[in-house]
This record gives C-alpha cells, structure tokens and sequence, in this order.
C-alpha cells in the first residue's frame, strides 16, 4: 500500500510540529508550512491526499487557500479551527472542506478524522447496486458522484454528495443527526456538533431549496432530516 501524503498548514510552531511527529508515527508522509501565502504552491506540487489546513493564518487565511486549491485539488480537506461560531464551520464547508476540527486538537481524534476521510476515496470508487438516483429534476449518480438540477451541473464537495446521497437513497424516511454523523465522520453525535446542519444549509443553497420554506430537504424537528422525493418538481 503506498505512504499516504499529509500536509499541514499551520502557523503554531508548537502544534504543527507535534502534528508532524504524531503522523509520521502513524505513516504518513509529512509536509509542513507555517505560512499561508506558500500554502498553495505547496499542495500543488506534493498534490497530497489530504490537507490539515488551519483557518487563521499569517499571509492568507484558510478559506481563500481552500477556495484556490478546489479549481484542481481532489484530495481531502480538513480544516482545523479555534472558532466555535457557525458562520466560519459555514464557510469552511462551503468553500470546499471536507470537515472541520475545533482547537485544542487531540491528536487521536484528528487521526480518527483522517483516516474517515481517506476512506470514503477507497469506498466510493466500488460499485453499488444501485448508481442513479431521480427526482424529478434532481438526479444523482453515484459512479460518477455528480448532481444536475434539471440541466445544471451542480457542483458538490465529496462531503456534500455523501450527505445528499444518504438522504435520497432514503427518500421518505427520517434520518437522525446521530446516523448520519456515525455514517459520514465515523463517530457518534455529541449534540453539539454542527457539521450536518451546516452541511444541510449548503445544499438547500446549493439546490436552490427555499431556506425558509424547504421543500427537497426537510429538518423534523427533535428527530433529525427528512429527503422528500417529490419535492424537486
């Protein structure tokens, strides 16, 4: 199996070093950058396959790295956040992160977090029974993990497709915040975190799905989501 490549953008001196060792113990091959404005240089010419991507940073923050690299990076995003304010986990999601982590960072958690997001490329490529999903002018396909609304193209992160395709591989039935974080993040709901929700939000925008009144993408309360089949006329 080949090494795995990890970059790590991070401006504590003292973290990304900590990071760096904690990783290559486990087998990653690691590169480092304390500065934003190398960052993106930096991925383009490893092309890792994934990158631990810190928000706040000297030279250019995390969401305009991201922003950047998503014209042709394929790989994994996470990014990695002191900030415990929705609008930033929005954000991070919305320009192309695969999920986000909140400082102080455990080293375990973070590789728990990796090594989900790494999985998924290896998952998803195996071919499932069932690989085109329609809904009126919503179709879905798995083989190709694309999204068109009637004829446009809409373009989804990796994390986006697997939220979608959960739900409409299971029009009609509610899914709860916890099954869905289990199946997309590898661990249990906590009741605190937001990465679903966010999510969430991002596709109703995405799918042109009314934010104040939903009809695709319906939030039960106290229970979780519902995908309705007939609501993409």
């Amino acid at each position: 199996m080949p090494t795995l490549k990890l970059v790590i953008v991070e401006d504590d001196d003292k973290l990304r070093e900590m990071l760096k060792d904690y990783f290559e113990t486990q087998g990653f091959m690691v590169t480092t950058v304390g500065d934003g404005s190398e960052a993106s240089s930096l991925i383009e010419n490893i092309n890792p396959d994934i990158v631990l991507l810190d928000l706040m940073l000297p030279g250019q923050d995390g969401l305009t790295i991201c922003r950047q690299i998503r014209t042709w990076f394929t790989g994994k995003v996470l990014m990695l956040t002191a900030s415990d304010d929705d609008f930033d986990h929005v954000a991070a999601l919305e320009t192309g992160a695969d999920d986000y982590v909140t400082k102080p960072i455990k080293p375990r958690v973070l590789l728990a977090r990796v090594r989900t997001l790494l999985r998924r490329t290896v998952t998803t490529v195996s071919p499932t029974p069932l690989n085109q999903l329609d809904f009126g002018s919503l179709t879905l396909s798995k083989a190709k993990r694309s999204c068109m609304l009637g004829s446009k193209p809409i373009t989804l992160t990796d994390s986006e497709f697997d939220l979608l395709w959960l739900l409409a591989n299971s029009a009609g039935e509610v899914l709860s915040r916890d099954a869905l974080t289990k199946a997309l993040r590898g661990i249990d709901y906590d009741g605190i975190d937001r990465s679903v929700d966010n999510r969430i939000v991002t596709l109703r925008k995405k799918l042109s799905d009314d934010a104040g009144d939903p009809r695709g993408i319906i939030t039960v309360r106290g229970k979780g989501y519902l995908f309705v089949a007939d609501g993409w006329s």
